[in-house]
């Protein structure tokens, strides 16, 4: 076969694999729109829009700080509580979890699919199930929230943390192999000052996204600010709805800006 024939085969079995491709996504997108039930919109979506858009351009600012009971301050503190301590026991956890995943510190593919497979297990777990789980084992509140956004960021940090063991430079480790390291020493000397700045950066990372988990899980009532913002909108309060959005895209921001710096700083 002449090698003009046989680019034209390889590039028509190329464009008949992305053909096909766009034709599987195509049916794919028509299926789940297909199954969307279009109602349209209500009645009421007007003047409701109106008074939401309202109580935004006219937020109530005596909710910021009231010494005598909640507002804005003690609530979006607890929220940031909740992301705080979700994380450090994430990384309690997803530390050893995630070595135990990383193949290149493995004997053998079994133990770290082992680990893998768990992560992958609990990566499955939404945070507002663990919420819900944990609000019925240790009651509403802030405590079910934290344990929520601890366990469920486990499966990712826990992978990501694998991925960058699984990348590091195996140069350092097989030097201290070579003049009889122990087990312990390769890790503390060979692994740990190669991959902690990728745990940092991960880390960061994961605890804006807790930021944000954090201030709607108490929609559900795993604490935060996500409680009074429920019973706001309840309440039909748009200026206290207004004034609590804007706290917490406040607070989401600044923890992005400074996550960010952060990383910048360690990589």
């Amino acid at each position: 076969m002449k090698r003009s024939d046989l680019f034209k085969k390889e590039r028509f079995l190329r464009r008949a694999k992305f053909s096909l491709l766009f034709i599987v996504l195509l049916a794919l997108y028509g299926w789940a729109i297909a199954g969307i039930q279009f109602n349209g919109m209500l009645d009421t979506a007007w003047p409701v829009t109106k008074s939401i858009v309202q109580g935004f351009l006219t937020p109530d600012t005596s909710y910021i700080y009231n010494p005598e009971g909640e507002d804005l301050l003690r609530g979006l503190l607890e929220t940031l509580a909740i992301a705080i301590v979700g994380i450090c026991l994430s990384i309690v956890l997803a530390i050893p979890i995630g070595l135990w995943a990383a193949k290149n510190l493995s004997s053998t593919p079994l133990i770290s699919q082992g680990g893998k497979s768990t992560l992958s297990f609990i990566r499955t777990l939404p945070d507002i199930i663990l919420a819900l789980l944990f609000i019925k084992v240790v009651g509403p509140g802030a405590y079910a929230g934290m344990l929520a956004l601890g366990i469920g960021a486990i499966g990712m940090l826990g992978k990501l943390y694998a991925e960058e063991v699984e990348a590091m430079d195996p140069g350092p480790v097989e030097s201290i192999v070579a003049v009889g390291g122990n087990k312990l020493e390769q890790l503390a000397f060979g692994v740990i000052p190669q991959v902690l700045p990728g745990f940092i950066s991960a880390t960061l990372y994961r605890f804006e996204i807790n930021m944000r988990s954090a201030a709607t899980l108490g929609v559900i009532g795993a604490g935060g600010i996500g409680t009074p913002l429920i019973f706001a909108i309840q309440a039909r309060n748009w200026d206290r709805v207004g004034m609590i959005m804007i706290g917490v895209v406040l607070v989401v921001l600044i923890v992005d800006w400074c996550s960010s710096a952060l990383r910048k700083r360690v990589l």
